[in-house]
């Protein structure tokens, strides 16, 4: 059998892993930290590998969303809280003694070789490899064309580090050839790739769907709603929704959909209309009869992940309603209500089916940063594995331990 250059190189990537998998916690914080280092002392080629990115896209016409994802975050304080994280590997997550005498624990341990496509986004770059590096796994990315020149040059500078802190340089590996035909590729590496977390577009998730033999993670859609109940507090409600909309429209857990309750909807929408100014709202018959100049929104709208200033509203009966229409349009990432009432409250978070739910609090915390996991490598929006941002233990899996002293089964 012929091997190919990404066989190859996905080869490597797996010695790195069994490797990575070995070393000491200290040795993975060192290279962390050294990471971190790097990055600061290599930021000029970062940035002016990040600039040329930026004007290549700029040319190219890519939008306000994809350039805002390909700014760079703050990497080195990002490494520097990942290596601070405590070390998930050998959790015991549960143990007893059976009447035999053998002694059963089940504990954590890494995935292995953990593959990451994704789209923009330069600081996924760091903070997968990161996170993957903690968690005792190897990163094998692979980044879109458009932000080829930062993630090279971020790699370069991880790379670096894992030399100095003697850990395999393999173990953060970037696929540079960014064609659909390797992004194919990459997705059937199976055996080689442990676990697959896609991080882009409707078009990436829909080829992944397609093609991909890994065992995935699905980062999906951000179609995330904003449900103000009869008993709001409006002026809270107004907060809420103009930060889940305004403060970064270009993210996966910024609102899409604003939920009213019709006891409300007259008091309310005027005064969220005129806090959302510059943004495209597309509303149902109610909305449009109490906003003038509302383009009527359509199923489509309602299900749509606008990543703009673009937003649906919807007037709804009730909490039934409320719960219906995002059972419907909903894409199981984040749903908020604010009420104060608890009663609403508690089945809101009962029955919403979503990987997070919120009450009084704006979808944006949703985010392995601000729940306390440090860097995140994603969202999960399925159930099986992980569900919700993904963090350390989302990169680990379980193993069980049996300890015994010559039992043998009758």
């Amino acid at each position: 059998m012929v091997t190919t250059d990404l066989e190859a190189l996905a080869q490597r990537v797996s010695v790195a892993a069994r490797s990575v998998a070995r070393s000491s916690s200290l040795a993975r914080d060192d290279a962390l930290r050294m990471g971190a280092e790097q990055v600061l002392v290599d930021a000029p080629a970062i940035l002016a590998s990040n600039v040329a990115d930026l004007e290549e896209a700029k040319a190219a016409g890519l939008g306000a969303t994809a350039l805002d994802r390909l700014r760079l975050a703050s990497m080195a304080e990002a490494l520097r809280s990942v290596a601070a994280a405590a070390d998930p590997l050998g959790e015991v997550l549960e143990g007893s003694v059976r009447p035999n005498g053998l002694r059963v624990e089940r504990v954590r341990v890494p995935l292995g070789v953990v593959g990451i496509i994704y789209e923009n986004r330069p600081n996924v770059t760091s903070d997968a490899a990161g996170l993957c590096l903690k968690s005792g796994n190897a990163a094998f990315l692979r980044g879109s064309s458009s932000a080829l020149r930062t993630n090279r040059a971020i790699v370069t500078a991880l790379r670096r580090a894992l030399e100095k802190a003697d850990l395999p340089t393999d173990a953060i590996t970037l696929v540079e050839d960014t064609s659909h035909a390797t992004a194919v590729q990459f997705m059937r590496l199976r055996g080689l790739i442990d676990c697959l977390i896609p991080r882009g577009g409707p078009a990436l998730i829909s080829a992944l769907l397609e093609h991909a033999t890994v065992p995935y993670v699905l980062d999906g859609d951000g179609n995330c709603h904003v449900y103000v109940d009869a008993a709001a507090d409006l002026e809270m409600a107004i907060s809420i929704v103009a930060n889940a909309k305004l403060q970064r429209p270009g993210v996966c857990n910024a609102a899409e959909s604003l939920l009213v309750h019709r006891s409300i909807a007259a008091r309310f929408l005027p005064r969220a209309a005129a806090a959302l100014e510059g943004v495209e709202l597309y509303g149902c018959e109610r909305t449009r009869a109490i906003l003038e100049g509302v383009e009527a929104a359509t199923d489509e709208h309602f299900a749509t992940e606008f990543l703009s200033l673009a937003m649906s509203v919807a007037v709804v009966d009730d909490l039934d309603g409320a719960i219906e229409h995002i059972a419907r349009f909903g894409s199981g990432h984040s749903e908020a209500i604010v009420t104060a009432d608890m009663v609403a409250a508690d089945r809101f978070v009962r029955e919403v089916d979503a990987a997070a739910v919120l009450v009084n609090a704006s979808t944006r915390f949703i985010d392995g940063g601000e729940l306390g996991l440090g860097a995140e490598v994603g969202i999960s929006t399925q159930k099986l594995h992980a569900r919700g941002p993904m963090g350390l233990r989302e990169l680990t899996c379980a193993k069980w331990v049996v300890r015994g002293e010559g039992q043998v089964r009758e």
